[in-house]
């Protein structure tokens, strides 16, 4: 069991949104922090729908997801995470925003645990490079939808000490996830096996070697995959795989992790996949998958 009874989310979008749903499945308090009002309320209309569900489904009895609801505070001030034992962020993929982030929680929150990112492909070691104590700082990446998805990757960054790393596999197991360990590197494992293949869907679509449905297809049936690489790539999103992407080209300088051309038109143009509506598939008509990786 783990020491961590109350933690902090920083970032109140889909994916903090499943942390914080899955940790207060598993007990803990959970304080989400969004500096604005929407986002908040968005993030608690998709909690409760989910406990709903789960009712519904029979998965869940009712008094316990009303608990469950009750065990996390959603707000707007960044002080209410001073009594939190560790964050998890999960906001915007970007360096500079994420290591001002790190450096505010670092000097608000000296007695927390650890400080945690849930980037896909930014070095924890420049996150933590903002704080006074990089010892503990740490990457917990989870896998898009949360609740559903087992998988967690720690990533170990150059200074973060071994009992911080200790201390995160507990506690991904205490909320019922896998915790795999991985170094300091653009990707992770999942993320560095998993983009190339992605890359090279989307190549042989933009060069018109074959259709998005066959493509995805051959995959289901000649792999046994879940769902095919542009169903994919349109369930993690477009920008964030083109981000990602980018990460991994500018890291390690091999053409398998450049985003194709069409990847970056079709993100300027706003075709973010299944939560813009439209991707590879148009999400008005197109079936919904039900499980990702991000």
């Amino acid at each position: 069991m783990s020491e961590i009874e109350r933690l902090g989310v920083v970032g109140a979008g889909f994916m903090g949104s499943g942390i914080a749903e899955s940790c207060a499945r598993a007990g803990l308090e959970v304080v989400v922090f969004e500096p604005e009002g929407p986002p908040l309320e968005r993030s608690r209309a998709g909690i409760e729908r989910s406990i709903a569900r789960a009712v519904g489904r029979g998965k869940l009895a009712e008094e316990d997801g009303e608990a469950l609801v009750d065990r996390i505070t959603w707000t707007t001030e960044i002080e209410d995470l001073q009594r939190v034992d560790g964050v998890v962020e999960a906001i915007i993929e970007d360096a500079r925003v994420k290591g001002s982030l790190f450096k505010k929680l670092d000097a608000l929150l000296p007695d927390a645990r650890f400080l945690a990112s849930n980037t896909s492909s930014i070095p924890i070691a420049e996150i933590a490079s903002w704080t006074r104590r990089p010892e503990r700082v740490l990457g917990l990446h989870f896998f898009s939808p949360v609740p559903v998805m087992s998988l967690v990757e720690i990533v170990v960054g150059y200074d973060t000490h071994e009992d911080v790393v200790a201390l995160a596999e507990d506690l991904s197991r205490d909320i019922g996830k896998h915790p795999v360990i991985t170094k300091d590197r653009s990707g992770f494992i999942v993320n560095f096996l998993l983009v190339p293949y992605l890359m090279a869907a989307i190549r042989m679509f933009q060069d018109g070697f074959a259709a998005r449905e066959d493509i995805d297809e051959a995959m289901k049936q000649g792999c046994g995959h879940p769902m095919g690489p542009l169903t994919l790539a349109d369930f993690i999103g477009l920008d964030v795989l083109y981000a990602i992407g980018d990460s991994l080209y500018e890291e390690f300088k091999q053409p398998e992790y450049a985003p194709p051309p069409l990847l970056k038109r079709m993100v300027v143009s706003g075709a973010h996949g299944r939560k813009s509506g439209r991707g590879f598939y148009d999400y008005d008509s197109a079936p919904t998958p039900t499980k990702a990786i991000a």
